[in-house]
């Protein structure tokens, strides 16, 4: 990932109590660019730049099955229609690339996948919580500890929401200093100051949040404070471009970050050390390691991935096709499927039997496939696109079948639950910034309430 790129920083939204829509005409946005106070990243346009002012409300799956829009947008009381300002969205929005017209060169190659799968249903839209993005490319931002955790950034916090008792709670505020409370080898004991958060992961109890100077910052959520800190590389392009927590083999929880250094580090949970480290050519945006633990995929600042063993850091096998650089990866359960996302505007699916060829070629609607997550029973596969739309594809249907949840804003990460009941979806916008969730559909109907 290139580190020239600017930094969004956090903004603080005062919502109105009345729902007000000043004099004005929405439809001048066709003469118009919106980025966010970003000259030249092209991934914002929001619609609170019609000074279209909102109290905080939820949307329930009740009304949204009455006709309210689940975002709480008033289009009856706009100048625009829904459909008209979906319409030039599409037109208008510009994906971002490194690679020029990656996104318009694959056209040809992708399955077609027919719409109207309808696996999650919509369940509830909250306005209390607001997720934000630090940069752009970097979406990795909201996890799901079970169907009722959530954890995600808000400025410069991390935040806890339980859609159970509908209570919005801080876990870490990196505004202040952040010291460690506990004593481990490395651990930087005078901690940190206004740390920018880039990335973060939860898993089970443990959290580790990576900064944008390459600082690592770890909690247990089952006790106070905090308990490791380090700064894992000073050199100048050190952002922490991702973090995956998983079981190792031999028992123990680790967790492997992914750095602008180029370098991919592995660490025990309990002890906070480093156990491996390994380099790469390019900066490595993401990583995700496979079900039966002796492989990683490394995807970043290249077109092609890296299958790599997990315990010599060599190199097995590449993935070729994606055109652009890649940010996202992820392994199904099954341990031979692996999946890639990429600024081409494609997830591309990869058989490990059978890698000279990916198996399906999945084109998103506007712009990079920036998150992808396969559910915990591969049935499963959620694709998240920079803003607007969420695809949910039926890897049993073998891609060819797909739900897309469609919205307006910028996501700032997409979680699937471990059991799989629910989805939550990160929207980050100036005005309409909040929390999607969505519940799975069974077989005995739509499950209104949890359980």
């Amino acid at each position: 990932m290139s580190g020239r790129h600017p930094v969004e920083q956090p903004a603080d939204d005062d919502m109105e109590e009345e729902v007000v829509v000043v004099e004005g005409d929405m439809a001048e946005f066709e003469d118009r660019e919106y980025y966010h106070g970003r000259a030249d990243d092209g991934e914002e346009m929001g619609l609170d730049d019609y000074d279209v002012l909102t109290r905080v409300t939820d949307t329930s799956s009740a009304q949204a099955r009455k006709g309210k829009d689940i975002q709480g947008i008033p289009w009856e009381r706009l100048n625009i229609t829904r459909e008209s300002y979906r319409l030039t969205r599409l037109q208008q929005y510009r994906n971002y690339e490194n690679v020029p017209l990656s996104g318009e060169a694959v056209g040809k190659e992708c399955k077609q996948i027919e719409k109207g799968g309808n696996y999650y249903e919509f369940f509830l839209n909250t306005r209390v919580v607001k997720p934000t993005i630090l940069h752009f490319q970097l979406r990795n931002l909201v996890w799901a500890t079970s169907k009722h955790d959530v954890y995600l950034m808000s400025n410069y916090s991390i935040m806890h929401w339980s859609s159970l008792s509908r209570n919005l709670s801080e876990v870490l505020n990196f505004s202040g200093h952040i010291a460690p409370a506990e004593k481990h080898t490395g651990s930087l004991l005078e901690g940190f100051t206004q740390t920018q958060i880039s990335t973060l992961a939860v898993m089970d109890n443990l959290l580790v949040a990576g900064g944008f100077q390459g600082e690592l910052t770890c909690k247990r959520l089952d006790k106070p404070g905090v308990s490791f800190c380090t700064r894992i590389t000073y050199e100048d392009n050190a952002i922490t471009n991702a973090i995956e927590i998983y079981d190792s083999l031999s028992g123990g929880v680790h967790f492997m970050a992914s750095n602008n250094d180029c370098g991919v580090r592995e660490f025990d949970m309990e002890t906070f050390q480093q156990l491996s480290h390994f380099s790469f050519p390019w900066p490595v945006n993401h990583t995700s390691v496979s079900p039966d633990r002796n492989l990683i995929t490394i995807v970043g600042d290249c077109p092609d991935g890296l299958l790599v063993d997990l315990r010599s850091g060599k190199n097995v096998a590449s993935v070729v096709g994606h055109l652009d650089y890649s940010f996202a990866s992820a392994w199904h359960p099954n341990g031979y499927t692996l999946a890639t996302g990429n600024q081409d505007k494609t997830c591309r699916v990869w058989d490990l039997r059978n890698l000279a060829l990916p198996t399906a070629i999945l084109k998103c609607n506007m712009g990079a496939a920036r998150s992808v997550r396969f559910s915990s029973d591969g049935q499963f596969m959620v694709v998240a696109e920079p803003a607007d739309f969420v695809h949910v594809y039926s890897t049993k249907a073998d891609y060819g079948r797909r739900q897309e949840i469609d919205f307006f804003g910028e996501i700032s990460g997409v979680a699937l639950s471990p059991d799989e009941e629910s989805l939550y979806i990160g929207i980050w916008d100036r005005t309409y910034a909040s929390l999607l969730q969505y519940n799975k559909r069974h077989r005995y109907g739509y499950l209104d309430s949890f359980l």
